[in-house]
């Protein structure tokens, strides 16, 4: 997966990760996919709730070690 923008938010707490991808969601065009990082234990959940209300689209979600990658298609 390629994607057109990348966030890295290890290192930040919840509600920082989320944040950090909403405000990078202002800039992306639609169809756009972005990475972000993220090390904080209560990511993937709220990545998942977030997704759900804004309706953007979570492609893939990858754990490897204490850092999740996540995929995010805005609508």
């Amino acid at each position: 997966m390629k994607p057109a923008r990348r966030v890295d938010a290890r290192g930040l707490n919840c509600p920082m990760p989320i944040i950090r991808l909403a405000k990078e969601m202002e800039f992306a065009e639609r169809n756009e996919v972005i990475e972000i990082s993220a090390d904080d234990p209560a990511f993937e959940t709220d990545l998942r709730a977030w997704c759900k209300v804004t309706k953007n689209e979570l492609l893939e979600v990858v754990n490897e070690g204490n850092v999740t990658m996540a995929y995010v298609r805005k609508v």
